[in-house]
């Protein structure tokens, strides 16, 4: 047994693939423009002007907004192995391992970004008042999520609508969707659109005392990133065994609140 030679690499881009292949955090969100250790950038731009022609023209300045981001969310995994040389060498052992690390450390992830849905400028009820969803009505609530998106001029594209299991049940109930739907590893409900939203399904959507939030919410609107800090193998003093630990550094921020709408139900 030695850990003389681990390779960080192979277990970083293992756990970075597991991770990307299931994270809806990476779907719904933006990505920095400039990243600086764990500061990172993003640029939000203003309107451009629009004028009237009478033979001359005259340019404004580009207006943007840098908004820095300190990835300030940290957590770690640390697992323990009998040989860190032979899970290494056997590709399907290591791939069972850091499935299981990079899963637990999306879930967290996933439920950090989904959170950001309290700055969500727009909201069809609220926890005191929320709406009673059933399969008669919750594709038409949803819908309505997407009309305030484009009430507020929030681009067409990149949309998208995440819903829990129970939602999606009802919504499979609905003649309007397909009555089996096919959940992709990031959650993303292949083919199924609503008012121009992609649906997503995600169990680390909030639920506040069975008070359940559906979150409509454009790609612009949550810049988000994530590290691993790092990864190393180390031998045990206590036990006859290796072990190998990793920290993930992340961190999330609206950027358009105008871009999110949220209604928040209960289900029958």
């Amino acid at each position: 047994m030695s850990v003389v030679s681990f390779i960080p690499q192979i277990w970083e881009a293992r756990l970075l693939s597991n991770f990307h292949s299931r994270s809806v955090a990476d779907v719904i969100t933006t990505k920095p423009v400039e990243v600086q250790g764990n500061t990172v950038k993003f640029n939000r731009t203003g309107a451009v002007q629009v004028k009237d022609y009478a033979g001359s023209v005259t340019f404004d300045d580009v207006n943007t907004t840098p908004i820095d981001l300190v990835l300030n969310q940290k957590k770690y995994f640390a697992i323990k192995l009998n040989d860190v040389d032979i899970v290494q060498a056997a590709g399907d052992v290591l791939d069972a391992y850091t499935a299981d690390a990079s899963a637990s450390v999306q879930e967290v992830i996933d439920s950090y970004v989904l959170s950001m849905y309290t700055a969500a400028k727009h909201t069809i009820g609220d926890d005191k008042t929320p709406v009673a969803l059933d399969k008669t009505n919750v594709y038409d609530y949803i819908v309505d999520l997407g009309t305030k998106l484009s009430t507020a001029k929030v681009p067409m594209t990149n949309r998208f609508v995440i819903v829990n299991a129970q939602v999606l049940g009802l919504l499979s109930k609905d003649p309007r969707f397909t009555a089996n739907p096919a959940v992709l590893e990031n959650g993303v409900v292949e083919g199924q659109k609503i008012n121009g939203m992609q649906v997503v399904v995600s169990e680390n959507i909030a639920n506040v005392s069975g008070k359940y939030k559906i979150l409509a919410v454009h790609q612009s609107a949550i810049g988000y990133e994530k590290q691993i800090e790092n990864i190393e193998a180390i031998r045990l003093e206590s036990d006859f065994a290796d072990a190998v630990r990793g920290l993930f550094v992340y961190g999330a921020t609206v950027l358009r609140p105008e871009a999110m709408a949220v209604l928040t139900a209960t289900i029958a």
